[in-house]
């Protein structure tokens, strides 16, 4: 199966997710929180000295990759971990399949990884008849109802406990509850289950420590750990971008990366995993598997938007955007919405399937002033927005009606002419050109701002 991308159209799907009642009530409601908590939890902290610090270490990883990947190998496998490198999707697939059929590996349980979503393992390996079951709650629910996550924090923080209730009624064929911590209960039982009878776990990793060969996980429901240590085989896949130089740079994103995402000083479970199950261990895989995605990422290396692949996936700059804050993840169309999915999926699938995207921002900074790592989105969001004109993928009419305003802004004439005849034809462009878009704004002032200082 060819990994392939379709082109995304973000307007249709922005306007679909705006007349979403309950979408956005919940969006509402868990954007606020995620919020209110990251404000809580950077109060009183030496928030900035943290933020250079981390941006740096990224930083340095990023100069010298390939020596951070090679020198990760090395530890890793000397650990007891077999390494593997990955081009492209379909070579990550390939080599996880290869994995478990060797293996005889057929029930496959997963914890949370957002490159397993970019590269589509979980179809790839269903479509040869395995069984893939993902353990972190929310992946867990948008997994039953077929739809891809729409946060990376809270993959199904778009539905309410009401829509919960209805699908574990149909899916799991249990008694409708909409009672939270029943429903807690109804997943853990189903997924106890599938952690005891598991050939082999497949995880992302948050970082991979380049000295030690160590892999490092965040978890907040301790699946992590189950999808890590019961099963005999553990497949790690993770994008090669995730490299930090050493164990003793790891606190600076223990401190980061949970206040950042929810708030929490810590998160719950914090797993540093090198190799495999040593002599008199009673827990850890008996064998473990670590694959390496490169899927374009050399390339972004090479390109004036490298500082993106600092981005350790922590949701701040979705929490804060004011366009996903109305219109969710789904409305994307990728794996990775938000800032930091605009200019990541741009990069990665091309200008020609992502150049939509590029619509979902108003380019106001609040992502840069919340990330934790200083990627500078707002740079690179209008660098991939010239370049979406360079290559000519904006709508005629809008490139038509931003030479016209070039030109009224270049005569002084015809800007003044501009104005008065707005006040006319506003009513035209209000209630038929634009078929009721420009309602929510407000007509043209009877006396511009020129006239009422002069």
């Amino acid at each position: 199966m060819k990994h392939v991308h379709t082109p995304i159209n973000f307007r249709e799907n922005a306007i679909t997710a705006l007349q979403d009642k309950a979408l956005r009530k919940a969006l509402r409601k868990a954007m606020d929180l995620f919020i209110m908590a990251r404000a809580v939890g950077v109060s009183g902290t030496p928030l900035e000295t943290w933020r250079e610090k981390a941006s740096a270490i990224r930083m340095r990883v990023l100069d010298d990759l390939p020596a951070y990947l090679d020198t990760f190998s090395a530890n890793a496998t000397k650990a007891g971990a077999v390494v593997y490198r990955a081009k492209d999707a379909q070579t990550a697939n390939d080599i996880v399949f290869n994995i478990l059929k060797d293996r005889g590996a057929r029930r496959i349980v997963k914890s949370k990884s957002m490159v397993t979503e970019e590269i589509g393992l979980n179809e790839y390996l269903l479509s040869r008849d395995m069984s893939v079951v993902e353990t972190d709650l929310g992946e867990y629910i948008v997994q039953l109802a077929g739809e891809p996550p729409s946060h990376i924090l809270g993959p199904a923080l778009h539905k309410d406990r009401q829509q919960i209730g209805r699908l574990f009624q149909q899916k799991l064929g249990v008694r409708y509850t909409e009672d939270v911590s029943e429903l807690i209960k109804i997943a853990r039982n189903e997924l106890r289950t599938e952690f005891f009878r598991a050939d082999a776990g497949i995880s992302g990793a948050n970082f991979a420590v380049s000295d030690s060969g160590s892999l490092v996980i965040f978890t907040n429901e301790g699946n992590g750990r189950m999808v890590t240590t019961l099963p005999p085989l553990h497949v790690a896949v993770l994008s090669i971008e995730k490299m930090i130089p050493s164990l003793s740079d790891l606190p600076t994103f223990i401190r980061l990366l949970p206040r950042s995402a929810s708030g929490q000083t810590l998160s719950s479970y914090m797993s540093v995993i090198t190799g495999t199950r040593k002599l008199g261990e009673l827990t850890g895989a008996k064998e473990l598997h670590i694959v390496l995605v490169d899927n374009g990422r050399f390339k972004i290396l090479a390109g004036e938007c490298r500082e993106i692949l600092k981005c350790i996936r922590c949701s701040a700059c979705l929490n804060i955007c004011p366009v996903y804050r109305v219109v969710g993840g789904h409305a994307y169309g990728s794996t990775y919405p938000g800032p930091m999915g605009v200019v990541l999926t741009t990069l990665l699938n091309g200008m020609d399937e992502a150049h939509s995207l590029l619509d979902a921002t108003t380019l106001c900074g609040a992502c840069a002033e919340v990330c934790p790592v200083q990627v500078p989105l707002p740079k690179l969001l209008s660098t991939l927005r010239e370049k979406r004109v360079i290559d000519g993928f904006t709508p005629a009419g809008e490139r038509a009606a931003m030479s016209v305003l070039a030109l009224a802004m270049k005569v002084p004439a015809v800007f003044n002419l501009g104005q008065i005849a707005l006040r006319f034809v506003w009513p035209l462009l209000q209630g038929t050109v634009a078929n009721g878009r420009f309602s929510g704004i407000d007509p043209p002032a009877k006396k511009n701002f020129r006239r009422r200082v002069s």
